[in-house]
């Protein structure tokens, strides 16, 4: 059997998501923007709602994040 597909999130939503299951903030306000001029996590319209998909923020999540560094300084090298 497959696994059934999450629901699809409303963008009012997403920041709930993220902070709760990746602990990154990130406002309203900020993915309304970059919903206009792109950068933002892949979405889906029905009709004019615009709607997520749990796993396309999963992967906007972890493109946000840096490798793992033991210091401040490795971060600035990278």
């Amino acid at each position: 059997m497959s696994t059934p597909a999450r629901p699809r999130l409303r963008r009012s939503e997403v920041p709930n998501y993220l902070m709760e299951k990746h602990g990154i903030p990130c406002a309203l306000k900020t993915l309304n923007k970059l919903a206009s001029i792109g950068g933002g996590p892949a979405m889906q319209y029905a009709g004019r709602i615009p709607l997520y998909r749990p796993e396309d923020l999963d992967a906007w999540a972890a493109e946000r994040l840096s490798k793992p560094v033991r210091s401040t300084a490795e971060r600035s090298a990278a």
